[in-house]
């Protein structure tokens, strides 16, 4: 069964309100859209150290959540790592669902 985080994630990029990939998402942080970065939990470390830079600059919230395989399926892509979620309502409620699975 599906998550609703994933949901939510899968609700984002249907509604044009979800970025992936390393540059991509860089750009969204840049320019004040990312309400919320997604990392795959298998990130490479140059993907990770490149969007952390740029994360921590701009102050956006970020998690480390699922695999790339999982992911990248959800937002109908292939091996993409980072996800950057554009809408604050999306974002809030995929962090409130990460939460809640965590502490399960």
């Amino acid at each position: 069964m599906r998550s609703k985080a994933m949901s939510l994630l899968g609700f984002a990029k249907k509604s044009g309100n979800l970025v992936s990939g390393v540059n991509t998402c860089s750009f969204a942080i840049n320019k004040g859209k990312a309400k919320l970065v997604i990392l795959a939990e298998d990130i490479s470390a140059g993907s990770e150290k490149k969007i952390m830079k740029e994360i921590r600059r701009k102050g956006v919230p970020f998690i480390k959540y699922s695999t790339i395989d999982e992911l990248s399926h959800i937002a109908g892509e292939s091996g993409r790592s980072v996800f950057a979620v554009l809408e604050e309502n999306f974002a809030r409620g995929i962090l409130d669902e990460a939460d809640k699975e965590q502490q399960s």
